[in-house]
């Protein structure tokens, strides 16, 4: 294993003597960081790692020779010889009567117990050191017992009891705040640390929490002294994870702080891959903290936080389920009983239907009948079987997900111009950047700990461009918008690298040393100047002129965008766009630079990287090169498809082709996949799901697809399984379980095996977890390329690490092209991009722009975050924003709802649509009031 040696660790420390011992500290290292380096134990409360260091409670104040006061460890830096006593008699007096001033203040009953596990892991230290007032504190002694969170540790560790003197003198309390559904606010337990300032203002930059009025008045407050629920909070929970008492508690875990265990895994929700860790408790997870993890570095948003219920929702699919003879297949509304659809099975005679009839209409109408849809929700093993289990068992490469779809155009333009579709660096390597791009995101919505990393860069000086036609919450952050036309992306972009070109600005180095086919680029955007593109795109020339320039000058400027640039006809015109704009100004390559199309689910980088896609097989090689199809035709023993399979909108029109279509699909095995939810033609693909002779719905939940199934197999949540997950910046991550699915529930990677085994397939892969260490050797050999390096003890023990990692010393390269391209000429091929309209332009029936989004608290189809009780009491409806004066011209006021009949599958059923317009409609449904669907 190498060793990385950092700035720190590479320069000449600073010697100084602590409590009569020489120590060495690193250059610009406090000396409380380098006493606990040293294994010495100085007393803090203000302080925690991640946060700056603020020096306002001075319970770490030591005393240093020379100097009149004492001296706040936590901000003061040593010097060459200087002498520190931490244990001294007069500043143990001053640590004990801090301490003791702040506990005199506190509830008799607290809310954060030590009764067992401390809550904070450093602090895992401390009974009470009772051999006298000085001296050093132990640091393996037993945890200590006490109300009050880390307060009653050191408490404990000092030595300190209130006397009754000062306890009579306790303050006023204030009341407490429990209008937050997530995070209870008990401000008698306020040390008044500013911690929870400091992790909402300074960390994740929400600007909620502040600190109001003076003396014996001052307080932690809200907004205007707003309630928690009326505030601005995201509910991200940052500052409930700094608090040192529990004057902010999760409301799941407020009192004793004992759990039965703690499980280190990955957020299941958005592409930045935080690490966490779940505290379990009578086998339910009580709560959950972020973990110091490459991606997070601790920090959580709201899902991440407080999303965790839906695996212990009472919805759960617990027992396999059969579809009833006669029954039509149609989506029922949520809340109808599925006894009237299904009935109960044991897995055996379920995984004998399920897969008898799959393998049976393969017998009779050939591989191309069958299609399976995987997921970007589970692990990179499961994505890998279950590609490998299409590939050699249904005997097609009709296999694919819908992320693909999503990001289909960023990727197809990144392996046309660059050879690859990941990201050049990750998202915090903003850091670094003087200038950062941001296009087609809402990433304070969409991945909000990586917008967190966004503004603290703006913070520090960079520069933020926004380019949306809305203007998001990150705009408050950012240095120009440009609010352009919908549809007009290319014209604004091809303006911008006009202005490189036009300006002189070009780095002509990179371009001819690193890239081809620059005079077509040249030409193609000879006549897009900004100020012929302005009409079109609605920003004024001279601001295009400025942020190219700024763009181009910039030290380091980083692109980043969303589903915005790419779910458009002219997709992967915009993604070339953005390719191109980088390579004519040599941003990429290098640190603060580049190309990062923001993934959108846990999985999606993962499950394209294992091969869940048609035209592909793991690791980006083509089925149809020859060269790849012998070498897995030989891996895996099998004679293999060499011709592309269907991608997921062919495979909903081929379950609706005609009898006589050769290539018609019959049968599909589904698994974790929701397309009568997430497609964009629902009542096409339901209609598509339903027409199928044979459906086999792998889930968690009896979601919308699943109620079109002939067979229902229930199986685990992520907290319910151990595997991999490769997030937006290409880490693979190792999640544990923490829990054992619920009734006769089975995890994935068990059930993918059964089905292969009753398709005729001999596989064998033993081990715990359903053999998952063996799954993902095997994908490590068959991604050789990429992540040969990464072996399972490695992720074991240090649960991140970054590819392409091509031996077991590599420790990964975060940031890669510095030098070629994985293209066949090893440079980056430049790609003329014309601008063409939309497919569909507003007009007098329709004149609006509808714009697709996510709201914070939900994530794909909801079928998770709308059975989280806090998610769903955040946000419980389904919103359309629509501009004020737009919606005025309507008639209609913000926060409106409107009850109207909508049809759906042939049936009719009542949902609460934003008409934007109030007028009455009169409403047919005969259900009564209590079964409509109140859904925005």
């Amino acid at each position: 294993m190498s060793v990385v040696l950092t700035p720190a660790a590479v320069q000449p420390g600073v010697a100084f003597e602590l409590d009569g011992q020489p120590v060495t500290a690193h250059p610009g290292e406090t000396i409380l960081k380098a006493a606990q380096r040293h294994g010495v134990e100085i007393p803090h409360l203000c302080y925690t790692d991640g946060l700056r260091p603020d020096g306002n409670c001075r319970a770490c104040v030591v005393e240093i020779a020379g100097e009149r006061t004492l001296a706040p460890s936590c901000c003061r830096a040593p010097t060459e010889g200087m002498k520190v006593q931490a244990a001294s008699p007069r500043a143990r007096k001053s640590q004990q009567m801090v301490v003791e001033m702040l506990l005199s203040d506190m509830p008799e009953v607290g809310y954060q117990w030590n009764d067992g596990d401390a809550n904070t892991p450093e602090l895992i230290a401390g009974s009470a050191h009772k051999s006298g007032a000085t001296g050093p504190l132990d640091s393996k002694i037993a945890p200590t017992v006490g109300q009050h969170g880390e307060l009653s540790t050191w408490a404990s560790r000092l030595g300190v009891t209130v006397r009754p003197a000062l306890q009579a003198l306790r303050r006023e309390q204030p009341a407490p705040d429990l209008s937050h559904p997530a995070m209870a606010v008990n401000l008698d337990a306020c040390i008044q640390c500013n911690r929870c300032v400091r992790a909402c203002r300074e960390e994740q930059v929400n600007d909620v929490i502040g600190y109001a009025l003076r003396g014996a008045d001052s307080k932690i407050v809200f907004d205007l002294d707003d309630p928690m629920a009326e505030s601005t909070c995201v509910a991200c929970g940052e500052c409930v994870q700094a608090c040192p008492t529990g004057a902010l508690s999760p409301k799941m875990h407020i009192g004793s702080q004992k759990v039965d265990r703690k499980v280190d895994s990955v957020c299941p929700f958005c592409g930045v891959g935080c690490l966490i860790t779940y505290n379990v408790r009578d086998e339910k997870i009580i709560s959950v903290e972020g973990r110091d993890g490459p991606a997070n570095h601790g920090r959580l948003c709201v899902k991440g936080r407080f999303g965790f219920d839906y695996a212990h929702h009472p919805d759960r699919l617990t027992m396999p389920l059969i579809r009833k003879p006669g029954v039509p297949k149609e989506v029922r509304p949520y809340g109808v009983d599925w006894r009237d659809t299904f009935r109960e099975a044991t897995w055996d005679e379920a995984l004998d239907l399920a897969a008898g009839t799959l393998k049976g209409l393969r017998d009779t109408h050939g591989p191309k009948a069958l299609a399976g849809f995987g997921s970007a929700k589970g692990s990179n093993e499961e994505a890998y079987l279950f590609q490998k289990l299409v590939r050699t068992g249904f005997g097609s490469n009709n296999v694919d997900h819908c992320t693909r779809l999503c990001h289909a155009s960023s990727v197809a333009a990144l392996l046309e111009g660059v050879g690859s579709g990941a990201v050049s660096n990750p998202v915090n390597d903003v850091e670094h950047a003087e200038l950062i791009f941001l296009i087609g995101s809402n990433p304070t919505a969409n991945h909000p700990v990586a917008a967190t990393w966004m503004k603290n860069a703006a913070k520090r000086g960079a520069r933020i461009v926004l380019a949306d036609p809305r203007v998001t919450d990150i705009g408050r952050h950012a240095w120009r918008t440009l609010q352009f036309k919908a549809d007009t992306d290319v014209a604004m972009l091809n303006a911008l690298i006009h202005t490189v070109i036009d300006e002189g600005l070009v780095d002509e180095a990179f371009v001819r040393d690193r890239t081809t086919d620059f005079e077509a680029l040249k030409a193609n955007v000879m006549g897009c100047s900004p100020e012929a593109m302005a009409p079109v795109c609605g920003i004024p020339a001279e601001t295009l002129r400025e942020v190219a320039r700024a763009f181009a000058q910039a030290k380091a400027s980083m692109i980043l965008w969303g589903m915005g640039v790419s779910q458009h006809v002219h997709g992967t015109d915009n993604a070339r766009c953005l390719i191109a704009l980088c390579a004519v100004t040599g941003q990429i390559g290098k640190p603060g630079s580049g190309l990062h199309p923001l993934r959108g689910q846990n999985n999606v980088q993962g499950a394209s990287d294992a091969g869940l896609i048609p035209m592909m097989f793991p690791n980006y090689q083509r089925v149809d090169n020859a060269g790849a199809h012998a070498w897995f035709e030989g891996f895996w023993g099998t004679k293999l498809d060499d011709a592309p399979g269907y991608t997921v909108v062919e495979i909903m029109h081929k379950a609706l082709a005609e009898g006589s279509d050769p290539h018609k699909v019959r049968g599909m095995y589904i698994m974790g996949e929701n397309p009568a939810m997430s497609d964009p033609d629902l009542n096409h693909a339901r209609h598509a799901l339903a027409s199928l002779s044979h459906l086999v719905v792998q889930d968690i939940f009896l979601t919308e697809t699943a109620w079109l199934a002939d067979v229902v197999l229930p199986a685990s949540a992520w907290p319910e399984k151990t595997g991999t997950a490769s997030n937006t910046d290409r880490m693979v991550q190792m999640g544990r379980r923490a829990l054992n699915p619920p009734g006769d529930a089975r995890p994935d990677l068990w059930v993918i095996q059964q089905i292969a085994a009753r398709m005729g397939l001999a596989w064998d892969y033993e081990g715990e977890e359903s053999g998952v260490a063996a799954v993902y050797d095997e994908m490590r050999q068959a991604m050789r390329a990429s992540i040969e390096g990464i072996t399972w003890d490695r992720l074991e023990r240090e649960s991140s690490v970054t590819y392409p990692c091509l031996s077991e010393d590599d420790p990964g390269q975060p940031i890669v092209f510095t030098e070629q391209f994985p293209t066949p000429t090893g440079r980056l091929k430049l790609v003329p991009a014309s601008v063409i309209p939309g497919a569909e332009q507003p007009d007098d029936a329709y004149p609006l722009v509808l714009i697709t989004g996510r709201q914070l608290e939900h994530w794909h189809t909801g079928s998770m975050t709308r059975r989280s009780a806090v998610l769903d009491a955040l946000e419980p409806l389904a919103t359309a924003s629509v501009h004020g004066d737009e919606l005025a011209r309507l008639g209609g006021g913000a926060g409106g709802r409107w009850w109207r009949c909508v049809r759906a599958v042939g049936r009719c059923r009542c949902a609460c649509a934003a008409t934007m317009a109030r007028r009455a409609v009169r409403c047919s449904c005969p259900l009564p009031m209590s079964r409509r669907l109140p859904i925005c």
